[in-house]
């Protein structure tokens, strides 16, 4: 029945569709109200659609309900005149009991079912009595909520893609999911603690529970890398949600893809916050006054200016406070000044020169100026319009691109002392010298970010082509207008309502709604643009930079920050919550803790607390919620081939996912000689495996990859704790310890 009315639901919306594309506007009002609900009717498919799999999955029996509720992944209600729920929305109030519900506070719940469907047909079923008074005699489970569905779902192969996690979400990920919309909160979790998928359903509650607040800014959801965003990719559309923006950092700064990796030295020094008065610096210095006289060559002759009249003009741009270039134009007005008044003067000696002199008339003024305000005028449109003037005052004062001033900046050893000088050693400058063409790190992102913030963009000439342009649209409708008038048989009633035209701003607005992009297409292409809730999982790798940028994205300061700072690996990632955000949000976040691992095994946590131990022996791992019977295992690298370990890892997995972690030194080596396992394994090092999670696990050379790093241990530590079944071990120089060589 459910599915039938899915069904009946997805062809009534795409009826709906096919007359509001089809059927023409009358007024403007309507226009807007017709391209409003084509949005409206194109995402509503995109949800129908997305739901197909696991439409339904939870029932509960209620004592005081004389019918069962049906939970599933989007609210479907009956089409009959009564419009009655046929199924509640995970998200919904009232379907909350299904996840908080226990046998001690059974919320009036007497029975809890978990639904496991294949395509549209029910393989499964797990009930719950969650009420001792229950007449059936079944015991109750005093467990984990939904324990059996939930072990099954652990246990269940892994594909590559993160699943959601809507059927089996416990008590202590519910709070969090649904805590309120406003504010920082601050998601600690271990390992395996299912912080991403706390934060992609929190994304979708979101979504669902303030759909007028976020619908027109969007939600931003920012992850650690491309591989991980893969992984994650189908979560929130299997929700129901297909408007949320999945980025990195890299990825936040449009018309720049940032393919290139710095060094871990240039990747901490551009993370640092000194670099915002670095690059403040770099823009100063490009706002230059010369030492000596300045000369513009300028209709067959040369005029010169003294130092302090560009100084003066310098000065005069700079007390504006405006970003460099739209500070620029105060500039090239005050210089054109300053060249008019001496081009002037040369005129009116050359006038002159050789000429007698001649009585003045009655009253005359002898100091009074040859050449008048018109005059005037016509040399400092003859000064603006030079090409030579043009190139000379962009040597002073040059109109910059973020991409440029940063690749001159890193290329030129001078610039780059003259802007960090006291500000970084020399060790630091080395780092981040590099060659002029050098390809973009996700490091450089933030940097040209606050360079766009630091130079603006001088778009009058943008806005007056625009303008233009709205002007002879204007112009000929009101000339189809005139003929409409004169012959009324000329108009067909095909053809664009006019009116739509005569109003530029309802067109412009009209021709962006047509499009159909959603917020989160509109926000990709838009550097400027501020989202309604930031996400940002493994939050703890983020560089005081990298924050920045975000709060530049969310001035609301509405932000869910999932991470672990256990985890830390980046060198200018989070040592503590408090350090990072301090400086942008104060004391105005609050912290919510995971502490149940749903991932990891216990035999493979007691070993991942070893690592643990020597990043903070105050640290304690999360209690994992099963055992495997399977410890991990270790042998000696080089004592078999790696392919033959890998291949018996890949038959264990049965069709599950297996990872190679390695020392990044190790990596393009590794990746070829495991070449012919193709798609079967993944070679990752560990900042590539940061938060995803494999079947099988084999650990290569862990002494190494402590050793690589002055974060060694926390890279362990996540090495160890990527595997949902099995670990393994290859070691090349006995087990890490604490003091590695």
């Amino acid at each position: 029945m459910l599915y039938r009315r899915l069904d009946a639901e997805r062809e009534t919306t795409e009826r709906r569709l096919e007359r509001a594309l089809r059927s023409p506007g009358e007024t403007p009002q309507e226009s807007a109200e017709r391209d409003a609900a084509s949005s409206l009717h194109h995402e509503r498919l995109a949800q129908l659609g997305s739901v197909e799999q696991g439409l339904c999955f939870g029932r509960l029996d209620f004592h005081d309900q004389a019918g069962p509720a049906y939970i599933g992944r989007l609210g479907l209600f009956d089409s009959d005149g009564d419009y009655e729920p046929l199924l509640l929305d995970w998200r919904a109030p009232a379907a909350r009991p299904f996840y908080l519900a226990t046998a001690a506070s059974p919320e009036g719940v007497r029975r809890r079912r978990h639904i496991r469907t294949l395509s549209r047909k029910v393989v499964g079923l797990d009930d719950e009595i969650l009420d001792l008074r229950a007449a059936d005699g079944q015991q109750a489970d005093l467990g984990l909520a939904g324990e059996a569905a939930l072990l099954a779902a652990l246990e269940r192969k892994r594909t590559g893609e993160m699943g959601d996690i809507v059927a089996t979400i416990q008590a202590e990920q519910d709070d969090i999911i649904r805590d309120e919309l406003g504010g920082v909160v601050v998601v600690q979790g271990g390992p395996g603690t299912g912080k991403t998928a706390v934060a992609l359903h929190r994304a979708a509650y979101l979504l669902y529970t303030y759909r007028q607040q976020l619908a027109s800014r969007g939600v931003l959801v920012v992850g650690p890398n491309s591989t991980f965003l893969r992984y994650i990719g189908q979560v929130l559309p299997s929700l129901g949600e297909t408007g949320v923006l999945l980025s990195t950092i890299g990825q936040l700064f449009p018309g720049i893809r940032a393919r290139g990796a710095d060094s871990r030295e240039a990747a901490e020094v551009k993370g640092r916050p000194v670099m915002v008065d670095v690059l403040t610096r770099a823009v100063a210095d490009r706002q230059r006054v010369p030492e000596e006289k300045f000369e513009v060559a300028f209709d067959d002759d040369v005029l010169v200016l003294d130092p302090d009249v560009v100084e003066r003009a310098r000065d005069k741009a700079r007390r504006t406070r405006r970003p460099h270039n739209l500070a620029r134009r105060v500039f090239v007005d005050a210089m054109l000044d300053a060249l008019t008044e001496r081009a002037a003067v040369r005129m009116e000696v050359d006038l002159f020169e050789g000429v007698p002199d001649i009585p003045l008339e009655a009253g005359e003024d002898p100091d009074a100026p040859v050449l008048d305000a018109g005059d005037r005028v016509e040399i400092r449109k003859e000064l603006s319009e030079s090409g030579t003037v043009a190139a000379a005052l962009d040597e002073l004062w040059p109109k910059l691109t973020p991409q440029r001033l940063l690749r001159d900046l890193f290329a030129d050893a001078g610039r780059l002392l003259s802007a960090s000088d006291g500000l970084l050693s020399d060790d630091d400058r080395g780092a981040l010298k590099r060659p002029a063409r050098s390809p973009w790190t996700p490091g450089d992102v933030p940097l040209l970010d606050e360079l766009a913030e630091l130079l603006g963009e001088d778009d009058a000439a943008e806005r007056e082509a625009r303008e233009r342009r709205e002007r002879e649209e204007r112009a000929y409708a009101e000339g189809v207008l005139d003929i409409m008038d004169q012959d009324e048989e000329l108009l067909d009633e095909d053809q664009i309502n006019i009116a739509d035209i005569l109003d530029a701003e309802l067109f412009a607005e009209r021709q962006e709604r047509s499009s159909h992009l959603t917020a989160a297409q509109r926000a990709a292409r838009d550097r400027t643009w501020t989202f309604g809730h930031v996400i940002v999982d493994e939050a703890q790798e983020l560089s005081a930079m990298d924050w920045r940028l975000l709060m530049r994205r969310c001035p609301s300061r509405s932000m869910t920050v999932v991470g672990d700072v256990a985890q830390t690996g980046a060198p200018g990632g989070a040592s503590s919550w408090r350090d990072m955000l301090g400086r942008y949000v104060g004391d105005r976040w609050r912290l919510r803790e995971l502490t149940v691992n749903y991932r990891t095994p216990v035999e493979i946590m007691n070993l991942a607390a070893e690592a643990l131990h020597e990043v903070d022996p105050r640290l304690r791992v999360p209690t994992s919620v099963r055992e495997t019977g399977v410890p991990p295992w270790r042998a000696p690298l080089g004592e078999r081939p790696l392919a033959s370990i890998v291949d018996e890892e890949v038959a264990a997995a049965d069709g599950g996912t297996v990872a190679v972690l390695v020392p990044a030194s190790r990596l393009g080596a590794v990746r070829s000689e495991l070449d012919g396992h193709g798609d079967a394994v993944s070679v990752l090092t560990v900042a590539e495996a940061k938060g995803l999670e494999f079947d099988g696990v084999v650990v290569l050379a862990p002494e190494e990859i402590v050793a690589e790093s002055p974060r060694g241990w926390n890279d362990l530590y996540v090495a160890y704790t990527r595997a949902t079944q099995r670990l393994g071990i290859l070691y090349s120089a006995g087990r890490p310890t604490s003091t590695p060589g």
